[in-house]
């Protein structure tokens, strides 16, 4: 069991480096478009779609990172009127259903990409399923970190962080 928290440690540790570079590239390549257009006044045509297909990578990413950190959103009130074994149950199914979810949409989301393989962003004269990969990467990502939540007994005693109170 040892290795797979290895293995999830680093697969996690790698996804938030992307996500972070990513974000930061997206950042870097959104002020070039500032700096080319209005300081140059000749804006560069591949920045803008550069940053949005940043952005929709760094989002996928983070999201999975924040299924694997518990930072997602949930409503607390059926699990407080529930003993501790009912509570553990309810987790299972919420996880459940998220994996199903996810990977649902991981294969829309692959089929996707394989439908629009042939299309081509005009700025940057690539495929346009680079960018649909995306969601297909980080619908998969999250469905494996909502599993390894599940499994991490360090799960069960539950992290809180600032927005929770």
């Amino acid at each position: 069991m040892t290795w797979l928290r290895c293995a999830d440690a680093a697969l996690f540790k790698l996804v938030s480096l992307l996500a972070q570079l990513f974000l930061l590239a997206a950042v870097l390549v959104g002020f070039w478009q500032v700096v080319t257009r209005f300081m140059l006044e000749s804006p560069a045509d591949w920045s803008e779609i550069t940053t949005r297909a940043l952005l929709i990578w760094a989002v996928l990413l983070g999201v999975a990172l924040a299924f694997r950190h518990g930072a997602m959103l949930g409503v607390d009130f059926l699990r407080t009127l529930l003993a501790a074994p009912a509570q553990r149950l309810l987790a299972w199914v919420v996880g459940v259903i998220c994996m199903g979810f996810l990977g649902m949409l991981a294969w829309v989301g692959g089929q996707m990409v394989w439908r629009v393989r042939f299309q081509t962003l005009p700025s940057l004269e690539i495929s346009i399923s680079w960018v649909y990969l995306a969601i297909p990467v980080g619908a998969s990502l999250a469905a494996i970190a909502v599993l390894a939540r599940l499994l991490d007994r360090a799960a069960v005693t539950e992290l809180r962080n600032d927005a929770q109170g």
